[in-house]
């Protein structure tokens, strides 16, 4: 008894089996290429993202190095003369340059102020550390 009357329930309602028209299809569409299109933005926002950190991390990465190495030298040693001084073989693109000072902050010290220098999409950018060392006696 109660198949009837689902049965009958289901008879009455009315099937429409057109489809999509041409305008739904072409709204779709649409729609999908916006999204895609966004997509393809974001993806090429995220990649000039990662370049531009993989030169910071390789720039920061090559002043610590150069900086240790530094600071790892006798303090009489040429390197660390008072004056500005500059790498003679500094990777592809890269320029390093650091400037050393004699007896600042106090006496018996050398500050050593160490910039690299590379080019990212057309603009210099710059990674800069100071260091101060002292006179082991």
């Amino acid at each position: 008894m109660g198949d009837k009357k689902s049965l009958t329930i289901f008879s009455k309602i009315k099937h429409n089996e057109q489809g999509f028209t041409l305008l739904e299809i072409i709204i779709a569409i649409s729609i999908l290429s916006i999204g895609l299109l966004a997509l393809a933005s974001l993806q090429l926002t995220s990649i000039r993202g990662n370049a531009f950190a993989s030169g910071v991390t390789e720039g920061t990465t090559l002043a610590a190095d150069r900086i240790e190495k530094l600071l790892a030298l006798p303090y009489n040693h040429a390197d660390l003369f008072a004056g500005s001084h500059t790498d003679s073989s500094p990777p592809s693109g890269y320029a390093v340059t650091w400037q050393v000072t004699d007896d600042a902050p106090v006496t018996n010290t050398k500050t050593i102020d160490l910039t690299v220098t590379w080019t990212d999409h057309g603009a210099q950018k710059n990674v800069i550390m100071h260091r101060i060392m002292p006179r082991m006696m």
